[in-house]
């Protein structure tokens, strides 16, 4: 996106899934599963995901749509193609991404998170209106917003046959008044031999209000709407999804 790829999604890409394993993504996949089958008339048989990362949501959500898997990274897109080998996989910046085609519905998850600018927002909710069919659907599903954003600390990782992970997460915003928060990650990798490599990265996140992600969507054209869900161990209250309906006409 114009700025340097984190190195988790770079350097370390081929440990992703020891970091957020596919499995863990089945209950809100199946949620946005349904978001998408209840926006777009007719029912949507094509999606085409924006920053669909390691292709967690698209291991559970391929077995209901056709996907087209889109990112930045081509190491992401690599790791996704080892368990989601019959979808269609296009390297690209969901900012400026033109296929030339249309699809039923066009989606994008926590990739969201690393737009920074209100420009950077507006860029891609273009991107999903030139993708999507008259009639079709765009679901958004950042990882908060202002409104919901609290400062917060998580742990977690996973063992693989020979290697395996810890993560540290910490969340905190040093300004307010921007559209920006910062993402401390800490990463413990262990070796098939016992060694242990410790990296630290500071991801910048976006923030944006519920007003502004509205806002780009109607202006893009959509028929916007907020769609609060929940899932199971997540603060009830914390969770929004953003929601268009391109008009038929």
């Amino acid at each position: 996106m114009g700025r340097r790829l984190p190195s988790l999604y770079s350097t370390f890409a081929d440990w992703f899934h020891l970091l957020t394993a596919p499995e863990e993504y089945a209950e809100e996949a199946s949620v946005y599963t349904g978001m998408l089958k209840g926006l777009a008339t007719p029912s949507p048989r094509t999606v085409l995901e924006l920053g669909s990362g390691g292709g967690n949501n698209a291991s559970h959500m391929k077995a209901h749509f056709e996907l087209t898997l889109t990112d930045l990274s081509p190491e992401m897109l690599a790791v996704s193609r080892a368990i989601n080998p019959e979808c269609e996989h296009i390297q690209g910046d969901m900012r400026q991404l033109r296929l030339g085609r249309l699809f039923d519905a066009v989606f994008a998850h926590d990739a969201l998170d690393y737009l920074l600018t209100l420009d950077d927002l507006a860029r891609m909710a273009e991107t999903a209106w030139v993708h999507c069919r008259p009639g079709g659907a765009v679901l958004l599903v950042p990882d908060c917003v202002r409104e919901t954003f609290r400062p917060a600390t998580e742990h977690g990782g996973h063992n693989g046959p020979q290697r395996a992970l810890r993560y540290l997460e910490w969340s905190w915003d040093p300004d307010p008044s921007d559209t920006t928060y910062n993402s401390e990650m800490v990463y413990l990798m262990r070796q098939a031999d016992g060694s242990v490599q410790v990296e630290h990265e500071q991801h910048l996140l976006g923030l944006f209000s519920r007003a502004d992600w509205l806002a780009v969507l109607t202006e893009a054209g959509f028929h916007a709407q907020s769609m609060p869900f929940g899932l199971s161990g997540v603060e009830p209250g914390s969770l929004e999804a953003f929601a268009g309906v391109k008009p038929l006409s």
